[in-house]
């Protein structure tokens, strides 16, 4: 018989694990399926260790934040791996799930020029349709915090685009007077 730990786990599992497991495929391109189940289990291991301190309502967010760290710890393991052993893999040709989201190589470009965190927080609400609360519950920060992060990293977003815009006309025309 389930005891209600095990009940709130498998209810939690059920609705979480497809929604964790987009937001990790879409981070960890090109993962296999068998690395990014390996990464949801891993998630599911934390949350039944600490299902005491899954926020009631905002489940989804705690969760991609725990998903968003264990993806970074496994980026660090491996890049620590690659390290220890000398050897640089090469960039792949084929392109990214962002790459592929992100169509429009001016948007590419500006997200690029931002930081991880500005990219991440801008993610969460753009991809995920998290709110500032939710963000807040994922980043393991104030929601004034997350507000504030969200509305500067729009702002950076933007004059990085303009500024790309600006530049990419310039060519343009540069360009066409050289033709």
């Amino acid at each position: 018989m389930d005891t209600p730990r095990d009940a709130r786990l498998r209810e939690l599992a059920r609705r979480c694990t497809p929604e964790v497991a987009r937001y990790l495929r879409r981070r960890a391109y090109p993962l296999n399926d068998a690395d990014i189940e390996d990464l949801v289990e891993e998630v599911l291991e934390i949350a039944w260790r600490r299902l005491d301190d899954v926020p009631s309502g905002a489940e989804l967010p705690w969760m991609i934040g725990v998903a968003r760290n264990v993806l970074n710890n496994a980026r660090r393991k491996d890049s620590r791996r690659r390290r220890q052993l000398g050897q640089m893999r090469p960039r792949s040709l084929a392109s990214s799930a962002e790459e592929n989201v992100v169509a429009n190589e001016q948007l590419r470009e500006a997200l690029a020029r931002l930081s991880a965190l500005d990219q991440e927080v801008l993610f969460l609400h753009y991809w995920e349709s998290f709110n500032t609360d939710a963000i807040a519950t994922a980043l393991k920060i104030s929601k004034g915090a997350s507000a504030t992060r969200l509305s500067r990293a729009s702002v950076r977003l933007q004059e990085a685009f303009e500024e790309n815009s600006a530049a990419s006309d310039i060519e343009q025309l540069e360009r066409t007077r050289d033709e």
